[in-house]
């Protein structure tokens, strides 16, 4: 697969410091070539400075000011490229053969020498786990088991010389950086009998170990592993795998991580911004709650000082268009005209469940989703207490007509706003159709934006 590198500008004050670092490089395939000192921020890399090599294939990064400890990377192009560690001791000497070479020699600085002699080992396990791998193709099942005893035995090598640069380097990016990935696994035999034999409260009491755990090695207080690729993805696996995947359960979870890295500036601008993100991103129904909470609490407040106005004015939309729909709240009542011209309040519809759609017959997928919804939901519940309020968003009365007529769609509550005088748009999020919330009999929102199979799997629940 092609690597595609792009690199950003940006400043942080963590460059300044009392000393400086010096990076001397020798490439020998780089001769005469302008070469690029980058690093790595939250899922980016940025460019830090350049420099052209000597005809030799020489030449030294410098400056008065300390880099903050992370990963770095010397770039050449998208097919020539390495990575190093740096650590406190900035003062260094690099030298290979050629960017893509798997040799490099490196003096000067402990942290960096030993990472560059993990990169030898992992890629030697790594060699070692796919033959092994290849030999269980054709393997008898006896043969299978032994060839796996030996893949879990590289496992265990791999955390062991993990466990042995924290012991010879406590405190340093490299053995914060090498255990950053690793979770303590569950040992059942400590688990009481009658959950060993349990497979359900097995996966209870492995879900709730992993959570309890999954931080143990991973200091995200760190402001160091900003400066690698490992704190974003470490921050997702978590939020949607780790923790139970209900809003009540993240908000509280989100909240204290939040509460905890404020002390860091950096840490608290990115753990805040990804959350806002992932929650308005997210795929679990509900999660919009989160999105809104985070905006209220750190952005409507000031608190989230690197935003800028056109950003806070598309938050401040996002909020305005979910706040009023949101999971566990009342439905926002509306009082629309029907076909014939008579007004129907939302409200005073008297069923076990309402269906709110909103829909217009030129989109595509209301083409296909409101007939769906019709035959194969509609038609199967409507005598056990299923109604739908449907209203049409736009304004020409022919063409909803013909839709009504063409789908057979007179037994719905068929309302619109021709005048869009009612705001149904903004209160139930209508940017995008067809939009469908399900209302309880108290008119309750208990779940919205699902497919046609989600809601007829929703009513065998809710009236069967």
């Amino acid at each position: 697969m092609r690597q595609i590198i792009a690199f950003f500008l940006l400043f942080f004050s963590a460059f300044a410091s009392a000393e400086g670092y010096k990076i001397n490089i020798t490439i020998d395939s780089g001769k005469n070539q302008m070469i690029k000192l980058a690093y790595y921020y939250v899922g980016n890399i940025y460019l830090k400075d350049s420099l052209k090599l000597d005809n030799s294939g020489a030449g030294a990064f410098h400056a008065d000011t300390l880099l903050p400890q992370g990963l770095y990377k010397i770039y050449l192009d998208e097919k020539n490229h390495f990575d190093f560690l740096m650590g406190a001791d900035q003062e260094l000497s690099i030298q290979k053969e050629s960017f893509v070479s798997p040799d490099i020699e490196i003096t000067g600085a402990v942290e960096t020498e030993e990472f560059a002699r993990y990169a030898v080992f992992l890629r030697n396990l790594q060699n070692k786990g796919a033959e092994l791998n290849k030999q269980k193709e054709p393997a008898t099942a006896e043969e299978k088991a032994r060839l796996q005893s030996e893949i879990n035995q590289l496992t265990q090598n791999l955390h062991a010389y993990w466990f042995n640069i924290r012991e010879r380097y406590p405190n340093t990016l490299l053995s914060a950086f090498l255990l950053a990935n690793y979770v303590p696994a569950l040992d059942i035999t400590t688990l009481p009998a009658d959950v060993q034999k349990n497979d359900s409260l097995l996966l209870l009491a492995r879900f709730n170990f992993q959570k309890t755990h999954f931080w143990d090695y991973f200091n995200y207080k760190d402001e160091r592993f900003l400066y690698t690729p490992l704190f974003k993805p470490k921050l997702e696996t978590w939020f949607t795998k780790v923790l139970y995947q209900n809003y009540d359960s993240i908000k509280t979870e989100v909240f204290r991580f939040i509460e905890e890295v404020r002390p860091s500036k950096r840490i608290f601008q990115f753990a805040v911004s990804w959350f806002l993100n992932a929650s308005i991103n997210s795929n679990i129904m509900g999660m919009d709650a989160l999105f809104v909470d985070l905006a209220r609490t750190y952005y409507f407040s000031g608190q989230a000082f690197w935003t800028t106005e056109e950003a806070m004015k598309k938050i401040r939309e996002n909020v305005a268009f979910a706040e009023h729909n949101l999971i566990g709240k009342t439905a926002p009542d509306l009082t629309l005209e029907n076909i014939d011209g008579e007004h129907v309040n939302l409200h005073k519809i008297q069923s076990k469940i309402t269906i709110v759609l909103i829909y217009e017959p030129d989109c595509s997928h209301c083409k296909e989703f409101v007939p769906h919804l019709h035959k194969d939901v509609y038609q199967k519940f409507k005598d056990k207490g299923l109604k739908v309020y449907a209203i049409y968003s736009m304004d020409k009365k022919e063409e909803w007509a013909e839709f009504l007529t063409k789908h057979n769609l007179y037994d719905w509550i068929n309302v619109w706003d021709e005048n869009h005088i009612s705001q149904y748009k903004i209160l139930y999020d209508a940017r995008k159709t067809p939009a469908v919330y399900i209302l309880d009999e108290n008119k309750k929102i208990i779940a919205k934006s699902i497919t046609v199979e989600q809601i007829g799997e929703l009513m065998k629940n809710l009236l069967y």
